[in-house]
């Protein structure tokens, strides 16, 4: 998320009513959670095992519950709760409107483009020219759609990202405030949910199709020209590259990559960064060859415990 203009450390500090390390005119352009992150942001970080992953980011302003050695060039916030005040800056830059209509007026829609009875297209939507978006979709705010896009029944763009933080009286959710992108071309089947970004951008990238019942988690970027079948769950801040084609029912472990034109096969369960150009399958799913070999020795297993108890 950037901000309307930048902010000095004073300025941020005085909003959050936290202390800071660093001149107090530095400037700060945005906020973005660690996946995300560049030069002028802030992150935040509150356990000590994400410390250095933190602090040697690309964010050059750190939001942390301890006072550590501040690496040269950039700056602290110090807090007692840096998730608590990371919600702060959503709420201030990006808080929530509701919306009085089901098409609100701050949407621009594009040339030649159907809207079907009950969808309901939050502020600041933008659509492109000649999609067309089927019964009952929900597009929340700050969504933008490309051209020549289709969206089927009962398909929700933007819902909030599953990010939560365990807290003695329960879970505390981290408030999302990026947003979805689907470029030009893209197909998406009913009932999908795709969430938006916490604080940058879900991107579907032009040409992609995408089939009924999926779900993309916050910040996952999916490539150009991929295949996606029925079912298949991806979590947050998973990269896709081009043209990688996944089947029924796959499942896929945040913080990944999948390089491009990789296959996976149906009922996959993706739990490590996988390579380009090759089919994969099983659970944890593995290339092909790997597996096949793996499945042979298994059905080799009831002849050697047979050999074994004649011994």
């Amino acid at each position: 998320m950037k901000f309307p203009q930048p902010y000095t450390l004073k300025q941020i500090a005085d909003l959050l009513q936290v202390t800071y390390v660093g001149d107090s005119d530095f400037l700060i352009l945005g906020c973005n959670e660690i996946h995300r992150v560049e030069a002028g942001d802030i992150v935040f970080v509150d356990h000590p095992k994400y410390y250095d992953k933190a602090l040697q980011s690309n964010a050059t302003i750190v939001l942390i519950n301890k006072e550590v050695e501040c690496p040269e060039g950039k700056a602290l916030l110090i807090s007692d709760d840096p998730f608590r005040d990371f919600n702060k800056l959503s709420i201030y830059f990006k808080p929530f409107h509701p919306s009085i209509s089901y098409i609100s007026d701050s949407a621009k829609i594009g040339e030649n483009v159907v809207i079907q009875p009950g969808v309901f297209v939050g502020n600041n939507v933008t659509i492109g020219d000649n999609s067309i978006i089927h019964a009952n979709v929900a597009i929340y705010d700050n969504c933008e759609i490309g051209a020549n896009v289709k969206i089927h029944a009962n398909t929700t763009i933007g819902g909030d990202a599953f990010y939560y933080k365990k807290r003695p009286e329960g879970f505390d959710q981290l408030l999302s405030s990026g947003i979805v992108k689907i470029e030009d071309h893209v197909d998406i089947g009913a009932n999908c949910s795709f969430d938006r970004g916490v604080s940058a951008i879900t991107h579907i990238k032009k040409g992609t199709k995408i089939d009924n019942q999926v779900q993309i988690g916050h910040d996952t970027i999916i490539g150009e020209k991929c295949l996606i079948a029925s079912h298949v769950g991806i979590a947050g801040c998973v990269i896709v590259g081009n043209e990688v084609t996944i089947w029924g029912q796959v499942g896929v472990t945040s913080g990944i990559t999948i390089g491009d034109k990789a296959v996976i096969s149906a009922k996959s369960g993706v739990s490590k960064s996988l390579e380009a150009g090759k089919s994969y399958f099983g659970i944890p799913a593995d290339d092909f060859r790997s597996k096949y070999k793996e499945i042979a020795y298994l059905r080799q297993l009831p002849d050697l415990v047979d050999k074994v108890n004649k011994l």
